[in-house]
C-alpha cells in the first residue's frame, strides 16, 4: 500500500523537523522510531522522548484511507539524505515492512506497530494562553538558555523559567553562578504564572523558531506546555520545583558603568582565554585609569595580557571571573555596545546589559584568582 510520494526536500523537511529529539541511547526500542501517521492526504511525522513530543504535518498523502506506521528515523533519514534530490520517492507498507523506493534504489526498513507508540497526551484545560511572534521568542531563549545548568542535581535549573504577566513574557536560567533575564512584550496573558521548561525543550525550540513575524501559539496546562507554529507542535512536560528568586539576584544600586565594544572585548576574551588554565578558566580584570587589562595564566607559568581602552575614572578594581560565562554571553548577542556594571567589592557580581535597553540583565559571580 502508496503512503506517500514527494521529492526528497519535501520529505526530509518534516523528517528533520521531529527527528532532533530521538535518543541515540533509548530504554524502549519503539523511541528509535517516529510515527507516520497518514489520513488522507495530510501525513503526520512524530517523535518522542517521554518527556518531549513534536509533529510535523505535510500535504503528500496518497489515497484517502488512514494508515499509521513506525520506522527508525535515523535509519529512513539516512536513506533520503542519500538519494538524488532530482527523483519522486514514494513509501509504502506491507506487513511489518516500509519500503523506500526512489528511480532503481529500494530499501526496506523493519516496522513496529503504531499503537504501541507512546504519545503524549494534549493538555485538556488551557490555564494561559499567547500568541507570539517566532522571532521574539527564538529571541528570548537565545538571551538566556546558555546560562541554564547542565545535570545540576538541583533538576529546577537544569531549565529556562517561563513568567507569564500582564503584557510581558520573561525568560530567566541560572546555574547558580550567573544568570540572564530578557522581557518582551505579550498581549493577552490573564493571570501571573510562573513554569519551567526542560533544558531540551528550550534548546528544541531554538533549533526550530525561525526569524520571522509568524506567530507561535503557546498554551500551558497542567504540567505541560503546547507551541504551535507553521505546521509544527511541540509537546513538552514541566520541570517540577521552585525557581530561585531571580529579582533579588539582579542588582539595581550599582554606580559604576562603562561601556565597552562587543566586538572588542570578544576577541581579546577569546585569545586571553587561550593560556587560562584549562579547569578552572579564570580570567583576571584589572580596571584603572580608562584601561580594561585582561590577564590569564597557567601552570606552565605562561601568561596572556589584552588591553582594551574604556571610559573608566572610578577607583582601581581588581577581580576575576570565568571567562566562558563572558564568552557565552558576547557569543549570545548582537549588540555593538556592552554595558558593564561594577561595585568597589571585589566579591559582588558584575552585572552586562545593553545600553537603552533595560528588557535585558546578565549577573556574573566573580572568582577568587
Amino acid at each position: 500500500m502508496q503512503l506517500i510520494k514527494a521529492n526528497r526536500d519535501a520529505l526530509l523537511k518534516p523528517l528533520t523537523t521531529v527527528a532532533g529529539i530521538v535518543e541515540r541511547r533509548h530504554t524502549l526500542p519503539i523511541l528509535a522510531n517516529i510515527l507516520i501517521r497518514k489520513r488522507g492526504s495530510e501525513v503526520s511525522f512524530i517523535a518522542t522522548d517521554l518527556e518531549v513530543q513534536i509533529t510535523a504535518t505535510a500535504q503528500f498523502g496518497i489515497g484517502d484511507d488512514d494508515v499509521a506506521v513506525t520506522v527508525a528515523a535515523r535509519k529512513l533519514l539516512d536513506i533520503l539524505r542519500a538519494l538524488p534530490d532530482s527523483e519522486q520517492i514514494t513509501l509504502s507498507q506491507s506487513t511489518n515492512k516500509l519500503t523506500v523506493q526512489c528511480g532503481k534504489s529500494r530499501f526496506s526498513l523493519q516496522t513496529l506497530a503504531a499503537q504501541e507508540f507512546p504519545t503524549l497526551a494534549e493538555p485538556e484545560v488551557i490555564d494561559v494562553s499567547v500568541s507570539i511572534a517566532q522571532k521574539t521568542l527564538k529571541h528570548l531563549f537565545g538571551m538566556t538558555h546558555y546560562a541554564m545548568a547542565q545535570q545540576d542535581i538541583r533538576y529546577y535549573l537544569n531549565g529556562t523559567l517561563m513568567v507569564f504577566e500582564s503584557d510581558t513574557l520573561r525568560a530567566v536560567a541560572t546555574d547558580g553562578h550567573r544568570l540572564a533575564h530578557c522581557s518582551c512584550p505579550a498581549t493577552g496573558v490573564q493571570t501571573r504564572s510562573e513554569i519551567i521548561l526542560p533544558r531540551k525543550t528550550v534548546l528544541e525550540l531554538q533549533r526550530l523558531l525561525e526569524d520571522s513575524d509568524e506567530q507561535v501559539s503557546v498554551d500551558v496546562g497542567a504540567g505541560q506546555i503546547r507551541f504551535r507554529f507553521e505546521q509544527v507542535e511541540l509537546i513538552s512536560k514541566l520541570v517540577e520545583g521552585k525557581f530561585p528568586d531571580y529579582k533579588r539576584v539582579i542588582p539595581t544600586n550599582y554606580t559604576r558603568h562603562f561601556d565597552v565594544s562587543r566586538e572588542d572585548l570578544l576577541a581579546s576574551l577569546q585569545r586571553a582565554s587561550i593560556l587560562s588554565t584549562d579547569k578552572l578558566r579564570s580570567v583576571r580584570f584589572q580596571l584603572a585609569d580608562n584601561t580594561l587589562t585582561a590577564s590569564s595564566t597557567n601552570a606552565e607559568q605562561e601568561e596572556a595580557l589584552e588591553q582594551i581602552e574604556i571610559d573608566y575614572t572610578f577607583e582601581p578594581l581588581d577581580v576575576g571571573f570565568n571567562v566562558s560565562y563572558l564568552l557565552d554571553f558576547l557569543s549570545s548577542i548582537k549588540n555593538d555596545t556592552v554595558r558593564w556594571s561594577v561595585m568597589p567589592d571585589t566579591n559582588a557580581s558584575a552585572l552586562l546589559t545593553l545600553p537603552d535597553d533595560d528588557s535585558f540583565q546578565y549577573v556574573v559571580m566573580p572568582m577568587r584568582i
